[in-house]
């Protein structure tokens, strides 16, 4: 639900003059998030939206979806020809001169970059700064209610007890003498999701031996391997409640198939959960002293303990992404590698933390979920974290 007394203070807060609001066909979907667009409003011409930081807001549509934003306040002007858009996006902006649009410079964050240049430069034509509004889509988009919360806690007691029915079924079927198959413990979790009501957006991994050194390996018919006593793997799982507006939990653990797992896992295993913990600790201490906190921080956290043990470049990814609607939300990011990323991380906001070191013979990657309520508590969430690799048998 658009809030507009609560845009308006942000936009005050961070001394903005206001935030337009930009689409055509669905490629800014931070905008659409933020005003609440359902995702069957299909719109086929190009619309602007104007809040200023005092006021009203101001529109501008085209004549054959003249309704387009009807729903939400503010005066409204109609545009058919190339020329009446642009003079209509300068009266938009009249007595503006710093505006946020979803927009980083030099695209170094696409995860916010989401209008095109072109349209940048139109709006910049009119004497205009135009400023990333990549905090202000967290606080209006990333950021969850209690009712998401709960829900957000609900999978995750669900996607926990995914990994016991997977090892459960891994653990029968070596003890009878099968090789049981990556896609077999696929369907166990799909299954499982079924059986409580979970929704994923693509089928979980199920990673053997050097699968499990591939960050992005998805099982398949072309690559299904089998895995039997003496076997490492690595499960990957996500999933959220089938309802509106529900959020994911994502969650990685590792077992091997075995009685006593050896050294070599035990020893990487302990090196990424070391890493995982340093980065949980970094949120706990900056919002424990109520310092800002930047996703890069939180990142170069994880990335000190691999590198200090010599693995920095086994570890290939962020440490964690932003976690929504979508598996990966349009929050911050606890990345320092692939981007820098300065957003803040923000209260009722929710991310993993997962470092990972992949190795040609294997790899190990822990996975969590960090929540940051209202008041600054931090919470892990998806019962306590892996502290050693499973032994199965």
């Amino acid at each position: 639900m658009f809030d507009l007394a609560a845009v308006q203070t942000a936009l005050r807060e961070q001394q903005l003059d206001g935030w337009l609001l930009y689409d055509f066909r669905g490629l800014n979907v931070l905008a659409r998030r933020v005003l609440g667009f359902g995702t069957d409003a299909l719109l086929s011409r190009r619309w602007f939206y104007f809040v200023p930081a005092r006021g009203e807001p101001r529109k501008l549509v085209h004549r054959i979806e003249s309704q387009a934003l009807d729903a939400y306040p503010g005066s409204r002007q109609i545009y058919l020809r190339w020329q009446e858009l642009e003079a209509g996006v300068g009266q938009l902006l009249a007595g503006a001169r710093r505006v946020a649009m979803e927009y980083v410079p030099r695209n170094a964050n696409p995860y916010v970059s989401r209008v095109d240049a072109g349209t940048i430069e139109l709006v910049r034509s009119f004497g205009v700064d135009v400023v990333s509004s990549g905090d202000l889509v967290q606080e209006f988009e990333a950021s969850w209610d209690d009712e998401q919360w709960a829900m957000h806690l609900e999978a995750a007691q669900h996607t926990r007890s995914a990994y016991d029915a997977a090892f459960a079924f891994i653990r029968q079927g070596t003890r009878q003498g099968a090789k049981v198959r990556e896609t077999q413990v696929q369907q166990v979790i799909l299954d499982h999701f079924r059986k409580h009501h979970l929704l994923t957006d693509h089928p979980p991994i199920c990673a053997v031996g050097p699968h499990s050194g591939d960050p992005h390996y998805a099982p398949g018919p072309a690559s299904d391997a089998p895995i039997g006593e003496g076997d490492f793997v690595l499960i990957d799982l996500w999933a959220k409640c089938d309802k509106p507006r529900a959020v994911y939990s994502d969650l990685t653990w590792t077992c091997f198939v075995g009685r006593e797992v050896p050294a070599r896992y035990r020893d990487i295993f302990n090196i990424v959960a070391a890493a995982r913990d340093a980065a949980i600790a970094r949120v706990r201490e900056a919002f424990a002293k109520k310092q800002v906190l930047k996703g890069w921080e939180v990142d170069n956290a994880a990335r000190q303990v691999i590198e200090q043990a010599g693995y920095g470049q086994f570890f290939c990814h962020r440490t964690g992404h932003s976690i929504g609607q979508e598996t990966h939300g349009n929050g911050a990011n606890m990345d320092g590698l692939e981007t820098k990323e300065e957003r803040r991380v923000l209260p009722r906001s929710c991310f993993s933390v997962e470092p990972g070191i992949y190795l040609p013979e294997f790899g190990v990657r822990s996975e969590v979920n960090v929540f940051v309520d209202a008041k600054g508590e931090v919470h892990v969430t998806g019962g306590k974290p892996q502290t050693e690799v499973v032994a199965l048998l």
